[in-house]
């Protein structure tokens, strides 16, 4: 009969579920009561507390939602599946699987220790003052004091920056976790100033907090380091002329970097005026440039820009942050071509050259006389200097056809970068917004598999005029688990089936691996047959025979071979369906097995009891005999031998005799 409880004379019924089973910890005391239970656990079944739970850590939430920390990476868990409760107000809500903090593996948070921070102590991080992610703020604990939850990836975050944001913020690109100094990732050769000579022996402050560079200095007073723009073209940036001007501002046209004493050439010679001979001038015959040179005082010809001399090949449409620019400016005195606007200048324009793009070369995108532009519009080099890059599609084309047109997809960014057409962008945790989330085994397989040209064991893709020409189906159809593979049960628990489960596959599997399944003895209750007792421990294989044919055969539906039913229709429901009836026909008045037996085990007969089941009562000496001393064993009429256990002879005469022992 249900407990009822009275209330203004209405009696009702008081469910079990509704009885606390304990005292709540400390930190939820406040949601103790009986009228409180629906605030965690809902209300109308059996549902999940997780999302209740994230309602009030709002903290734990925001972390989940994107991914982050421990509970990013391990949010499919429920919450009480690691912080159970009513076990009392002393009871910890949070506990280290590990053992304590110092043991926890900080993996698991997506974020490895290495270098330096594998040897940090946990406090030296987990301070109030380097909390500073919008977590920290959502926090239902104090955000004074040390906590684990709202720090931030990032370097400056937790250290001072000491080039006081005049370098990019992402400091593991010069610095790794093991040092500061020496910076092993930044090589100053790759530079627009590799250093050579004595500049090698110079320290970093000496050139970039050269006073006479009028160094900055921030609110604390900290002098700020010029690293970029700093200006290197004439060595006068930084050194005095011993020549006061006399040979002109170029002293590596005579010096090298080795050491100022060290004289470049043997001789004066044009490179001492104010106009060295460089390149393909210095070829020229002197005639060509000064045309009146036969005069001892002749007119010094122009040189403050190449088209004094040269004509514009161009038409004025070589320009740089919309100025024109000197030829100089790609072009060496060595020859006209290559050019010498390098990958690092091209940065300057609006179009960066990074990945791919800056291996490509020059042509490839600025065309030599291109449909659609006239000749004097491009000049007489006739190249295009200013191609449209606004889009990929400039360039490129789609290469996917119809496939992403009106979905967020339609910019090649999205999946792809520059540094590489393949392999794509698009991973797992983008993948989980779309139709079929990739988990389990899924998570390990190629993309190809499913989305490539060929995909063994799947159907062939649609028509190439659907693909485009990359020839892959971003979209394919097959999202359930039927679509792929072969249903080994030949649809016993399909819709409709004899056994239908409404959750399908998922119900018995999970995506890691088909066999073991996740039945496991409660689960079994589901189905027609409780495993109970003895039952428990036997294998699935003994009772389903078919599940001892194992299958070698991939179970993608056009795979090779023929994948083995299993199509757990085991008819049996009694006893004697599975074992041999051990007492022939003594016991066919009786009924079932469980009559005398349990699921337990066979022996003892648990559920026999002799003076109530038998028509002799075991009294006085009689309790004490063993069974086989009366019911011995005999052969039957088909030779079998059995244990007699009825008919016996209730009498004394039946067992007793004169002079017999067994009294």
């Amino acid at each position: 009969m249900a407990l009822t409880a009275s209330w203004a004379g209405i009696c009702l019924p008081v469910a079990h579920a509704q009885i606390s089973p304990g005292p709540l910890a400390a930190a939820h005391e406040k949601l103790e009561g009986a009228l409180q239970c629906s605030t965690c656990h809902g209300t109308g079944g059996k549902t999940s507390m997780t999302p209740r739970c994230l309602d009030c850590h709002k903290d734990i939430a925001w972390l989940a939602a994107r991914r982050l920390g421990l509970h990013g990476t391990e949010a499919a868990q429920p919450c009480a599946s690691c912080h159970p409760d009513h076990a009392g107000r002393e009871f910890k809500l949070v506990t280290w699987t590990e053992g304590d903090s110092t043991r926890f593996d900080h993996r698991r948070t997506g974020w490895l220790l290495d270098g330096r921070h594998r040897t940090a102590e946990c406090g030296d991080c987990h301070q109030a003052e380097f909390r500073r992610s919008p977590v920290a703020a959502m926090s239902r604990r104090s955000t004074s004091g040390p906590g684990w939850l709202g720090l931030d990836r990032a370097c400056g975050t937790c250290h001072e920056d000491i080039h006081r944001g005049t370098l990019a913020a992402n400091c593991l690109e010069c610095h790794d976790t093991r040092d500061w100094k020496p910076a092993p990732k930044f090589d100053h050769a790759k530079t627009r100033y590799p250093l050579t000579g004595k500049h090698l022996d110079v320290r970093c402050n000496e050139c970039h907090l050269d006073p006479k560079r009028a160094i900055a200095r921030n609110a604390a007073g900290q002098a700020i380091p010029v690293y970029r723009p700093l200006p290197f073209k004439q060595c006068s940036t930084c050194h005095e002329d011993p020549h006061r001007g006399g040979l002109g501002a170029a002293c590596a046209d005579c010096h090298e970097t080795a050491g100022f004493r060290r004289v470049a050439r043997g001789k004066f010679d044009h490179d001492r005026t104010r106009y060295p001979l460089q390149g393909r001038h210095a070829a020229v015959p002197c005639a060509k440039c000064h045309v009146d040179f036969s005069t001892p005082r002749g007119k010094k010809p122009s040189f403050s820009s190449c088209t004094a001399c040269h004509a514009d090949p161009h038409a004025g449409t070589a320009t740089l942050a919309a100025k024109p620019v000197d030829c100089v400016a790609c072009h060496g005195l060595e020859g006209f071509r290559p050019a010498t606007f390098t990958v690092s200048q091209h940065r300057n324009t609006r179009y960066p050259l990074e990945g791919k793009h800056a291996q490509l070369k020059c042509g490839a995108c600025h065309l030599k006389n291109p449909a659609g532009f006239s000749p004097s519009r491009l000049g007489s080099s006739g190249v295009l200097m200013h191609p449209s890059a606004g889009r990929c599609r400039d360039c490129h084309g789609d290469d996917h056809g119809p496939q992403l047109a009106g979905t967020e997809f339609t910019d090649c960014a999205s999946c792809h970068r520059v540094a590489g057409w393949k392999p794509t962008t698009f991973g797992i945790l983008n993948h989980a917004k779309l139709r079929l989330m990739l988990d389990g085994r899924h998570a390990e397989i190629a993309c190809s598999a499913c989305h490539g040209p060929n995909r063994p064991g799947l159907p062939p893709l649609p028509p190439r005029s659907w693909l485009g020409r990359a020839g892959v189906d971003l979209r394919p159809k097959e999202t359930d688990c039927v679509s792929c593979h072969v249903d080994t049960h030949q649809g016993r628990f399909a819709s409709g089936g004899a056994r239908p489960q409404p959750a399908g596959c998922v119900a018995c599997h999970d995506t890691r691996r088909f066999r073991p399944s996740t039945v496991d003895v409660p689960a079994h209750g589901r189905f027609a047959f409780p495993l109970e007792g003895a039952h428990r421990a036997i294998p699935c294989a003994a009772c389903h025979q078919e599940m001892k044919r194992e299958s070698r055969v991939s179970s993608l539906i056009l795979a090779s071979g023929r994948v083995q039913g299993l199509p757990f229709s085991v008819a049996a429901r009694g006893c004697e369906g599975c074992h041999t009836n051990p007492h022939g026909t003594q016991f066919a008045a009786r009924g079932s097995c469980g009559s005398c037996h349990g699921v337990d085990g066979f022996r003892p007969a648990a559920r026999f009891d002799h003076d109530r089941d038998a028509a002799f009562p075991l009294k006085g000496a009689h309790a004490a005999v063993p069974c086989l001393s009366c019911h011995v064993e005999k052969r039957n009429a088909a030779g079998t031998r059995l244990v007699i256990w009825r008919p016996l002879s209730g009498k004394c005469e039946g067992c007793h005799t004169t002079g017999s022992t067994r009294q």
